[in-house]
């Protein structure tokens, strides 16, 4: 069990990171729920609680840098210690590229990598001071391997893969910080309801029968990463439905 630490949760109003907040609480972390619904935090927190367990919320978006900043100062000031974030929010509206659908894909950078680089920013300095912690990011299948109308998006999540990696290389070998990147294939969540594109949502509702992954496989494997000793570092972990090609 992991009591007296603390874990942040980015995109924790559903799906992936609802999972996780509350997986993690189970396994004794204190969860700080960061998300822009309100609403869902304060359920998702009574939620946690009534199980038992201990979490707070603060709402955030995550594509100010401020505002994470305030995330993890936040967290700091509650607990003493930042052990775990898990850069998780994402927006997934899928197109094709002769749709120019451009403010859709400023959104995804937006979200999907300067989140991510605002929470490195906002925790790096926390978790080096600790000589201590584990950044994990939610890339995607999409991140390895692009198929129509995922150009956009497979290019935010090569990027977060890119970047967890090089920070990965670049963390002090004497502290005890540790990177994963998770990268999930089809999973049902929220994330197909940002998809504007007609074109894509026919394509996906007439597309590979399969039985998709559910939010909390998902975070299953996160905890596994950060249920590891001290010494072992899960890098990244690749995991999709066994009918998905």
């Amino acid at each position: 069990m992991a009591l007296g630490k603390t874990a942040i949760v980015t995109g924790a109003s559903s799906g992936i990171g609802e999972a996780t907040a509350k997986e993690l609480a189970s396994k004794g972390y204190h969860v700080l729920l960061a998300a822009r619904r309100e609403d869902r935090l304060i359920a998702l927190k009574k939620e946690i609680e009534a199980a038992g367990s201990t979490a707070d919320y603060k709402v955030t978006d995550v594509t100010s840098r401020s505002e994470m900043t305030a995330l993890i100062e936040a967290g700091l000031e509650k607990n003493g210690t930042i052990d775990v974030l898990v850069n998780n929010a994402g927006l997934m509206p899928l197109s094709f590229m002769n749709k120019l659908k451009v403010d859709e894909w400023d959104k995804m950078i937006d979200v999907n990598i300067k989140g991510v680089l605002y929470g490195i920013a906002a925790v790096l300095p926390v978790m080096e001071k600790q000589k201590s912690g584990h950044i994990l990011t939610i890339s995607s299948v999409a991140g390895h391997t692009i198929s129509k109308g995922s150009a956009v998006y497979s290019g935010t999540k090569f990027a977060v893969r890119a970047i967890a990696e090089g920070l990965r290389q670049e963390i002090d070998p004497s502290h005890e910080i540790r990177v994963t990147i998770v990268s999930p294939g089809a999973v049902e969540t929220e994330l197909t309801d940002t998809i504007t594109d007609e074109d894509i949502v026919t394509a996906l509702k007439n597309g590979q029968p399969m039985e998709m992954l559910k939010a909390q496989d998902i975070a299953n494997a996160i905890a596994f990463a950060v249920e590891q000793p001290a010494y072992v570092d899960v890098n990244e972990i690749l995991i999709r439905p066994r009918q998905q090609l």
